[in-house]
């Protein structure tokens, strides 16, 4: 049996299916390890494409290792070190999510996205021009769109459910859905990762704009990062020498398939449109092209 290029949903009866994201699919392993299969699904507004983009999983899940295993000393992350077939003997199943899994370790997610924002695009570009602030972060004016902001910003969200948009909330929210102790100790370690790969990458020609993390807890109560680590679907990419402050970069993200889906008259809810060959293509190139930058493979 070959390994598939392309994966939309991966189908392993010998584990319980735990959970089913956007992107992810999850598996129990037993009482403390989980398997997390990163399918080839690609979502854009919230919405899952109907068209997978060929090789994506693979290279979002070896960046991901990258960065773990890079970073691991800033803060403990989630991997097991036990190898896939620990968990899955049976050679057939094994090989539908080849170089797409991690056998991980079972965590508390804890129930905020932290998001840490170096430039300023997005919806912290469109929240200044309204109000001179980033979610409540007040900056100087005359900023222009994408120009690196005078610090990192940490502009936490709310996680929200499949289909629903994910919320701004105010540190003193997370104090309150958290507690204070580990809502600080959150927020250090995600500027912390921030601004270390962020150096790193902008020596490989890669600014990060911005990136999300997650993180969980263990029985000990210990913050552990998990779920991703500084990939094209969580991060904005943008190659650095394509960057100049007052227009919109080019990207190495999932920003080129939102730039194209804008062309479309489409409503932005289900069902997404089916994507052309040739963006499929590209697309799957960017990701292709930021994997190598980053880790030289």
């Amino acid at each position: 049996m070959t390994v598939p290029e392309t994966l939309f949903e991966s189908s392993l009866s010998s584990l319980r299916l735990k959970a089913r994201g956007k992107v992810r699919d999850i598996y129990e392993a037993g009482d403390d390890l989980m398997l997390i299969v990163t399918t080839d699904r690609l979502s854009a507004f919230d919405v899952i494409l109907p068209d997978p983009i060929p090789g994506k999983g693979r290279v979002l899940t070896r960046v991901s290792r990258f960065w773990f295993e890079r970073l691991k000393d800033r803060v403990p992350n989630h991997l097991s070190g036990t190898p896939l077939e620990a968990v899955l003997p049976d050679p057939a199943e094994r090989e539908q999510v080849e170089g797409r899994a991690m056998v991980v370790k079972r965590l508390r997610p804890l129930p905020v996205e932290a998001v840490v924002r170096g430039y300023l695009i997005g919806s912290g570009w469109k929240d200044y021009q309204r109000s001179g602030a980033v979610c409540g972060i007040g900056l100087p004016s005359g900023l222009r769109l994408a120009e690196r902001l005078p610090d990192a910003l940490f502009t936490p969200s709310t996680k929200a459910e499949m289909g629903s948009h994910d919320e701004n909330i105010g540190f003193d929210q997370v104090v309150g859905l958290i507690g204070r102790e580990l809502a600080e100790r959150m927020r250090e370690v995600a500027l912390g990762l921030y601004r270390e790969a962020a150096a790193y990458a902008l020596d490989r020609g890669i600014i990060i704009a911005d990136t999300k993390f997650e993180f969980g807890v263990d029985e000990a109560g210990v913050l552990h990062w998990i779920d991703e680590a500084l990939t094209p679907d969580s991060s904005r990419f943008w190659p650095a020498d394509g960057y100049r402050p007052g227009i919109s970069p080019p990207s190495f993200d999932k920003q080129f398939v939102r730039d194209y889906l804008e062309t479309l008259e489409w409503d932005k809810k289900p069902p997404a449109p089916h994507l052309p060959p040739d963006i499929l293509a590209r697309t799957a190139e960017k990701y292709r092209e930021a994997e190598r930058r980053l880790t030289g493979e």
